[in-house]
C-alpha cells in the first residue's frame, strides 16, 4: 500500500510579497518524510477570502492531510478560520473550550482578555482544538484539514500535537552521491539508472564550485535495500 498524502497551504500576503521567509514547509516536510506521510504540493495564497476557501477546498479533495500555516491570530487580516468554516460550510464562533483556555492564560499573565484575544476563540463548529503549547491559542482540525499558526515556534508546536494523532506508512529514506562532471554527460547513466529503479526517486541537483561543474545525486524512496542497490551501481557508473 501507498504511504498517506498530504498538502501544504500556506497563507500570508508577508509571504508572498517577500517580507517573511518561510520556514514551516522545511520543517514539515522533514516531519511527514519520518512519519511516512508524503507531502505532494505547497501552495501559497495571500490574505484573500476567495483564494484560501477555493485552495482549501481543492487540497481536501486531492490529499488525505492538508496542514495549513497563518491567519489565526487576533488581527483583523487572521481570516483563516473564516475561511475554513465557509469552505465546510460550518458556522463559526467563539468556542467555549477555546476561550476557557485563552481567558486562563491571560490572567495568569495579568492581561486583559480583550475583544481582539478573543478572535482567537472563534473556531467551527465540528472542529476539533489543537494544542499550543507555546502562547496557549489553539490551531484546529477540520475535517482532514489541521488549520496552524504561521509563527514558527508555534507551527512546530502545533505540528508535534497533531503528528500523534495520524497513521503513517513507511519512512522517506535517502542516500546522496557527489559526481564532479556536469550533468550532461550524466544524464544519459542517471535516465538508465531510473529505468532500472522504478521504485526510487532519483534527482541530480547541479553545482559549479571554482570552474567546476559537478551534481549531487539523491536516491529517495522507501526500501533500504533497494536504494543500498541503486547507489552501489550509481557508484560504479561514475567510478
Amino acid at each position: 500500500m501507498s504511504n498517506p498524502t498530504a498538502a501544504m497551504l500556506v497563507i500570508g500576503d508577508e509571504i508572498l510579497s517577500g517580507r517573511t521567509r518561510d520556514s514551516n514547509m522545511h520543517f514539515l516536510a522533514c516531519e511527514l518524510s519520518k512519519l511516512g506521510i508524503d507531502l505532494a504540493q505547497v501552495r501559497i495564497v495571500g490574505d484573500d477570502r476567495g483564494d484560501i476557501v477555493y485552495a482549501v477546498r481543492e487540497l481536501a479533495n486531492l490529499y488525505d492531510h492538508v496542514f495549513t500555516s497563518g491567519g489565526i491570530g487576533p488581527t483583523h487580516d487572521d481570516i483563516t478560520a473564516d475561511c475554513m468554516a465557509e469552505a465546510f460550510g460550518q458556522g463559526i464562533s467563539v468556542r467555549d473550550d477555546a476561550r476557557a483556555l485563552l481567558a486562563a492564560h491571560y490572567e495568569r499573565q495579568g492581561m486583559e482578555f480583550n475583544e481582539a484575544r478573543q478572535r482567537m476563540a472563534r473556531i467551527p463548529d465540528s472542529a476539533v482544538l489543537i494544542e499550543n503549547p507555546v502562547s496557549i491559542a489553539p490551531g484546529f482540525t477540520i475535517e482532514n484539514v489541521h488549520v496552524m499558526a504561521g509563527v514558527p515556534a508555534v507551527f512546530q508546536a502545533m505540528v508535534a500535537s497533531v503528528l500523534p494523532t495520524l497513521t503513517g506508512g513507511k519512512p522517506l529514506l535517502s542516500q546522496s552521491l557527489r559526481i564532479e562532471r556536469g550533468e550532461g554527460e550524466i544524464a544519459g547513466p542517471l535516465r538508465a539508472l531510473a529505468e532500472a529503479y522504478p521504485d526510487l526517486s532519483i534527482g541530480s541537483y547541479p553545482y559549479q564550485k571554482d570552474g567546476a561543474y559537478g551534481a549531487n545525486i539523491v536516491i529517495r524512496g522507501t526500501d533500504g535495500a533497494q536504494i543500498d542497490a541503486a547507489m552501489t551501481r550509481l557508484a560504479e557508473m561514475f567510478a
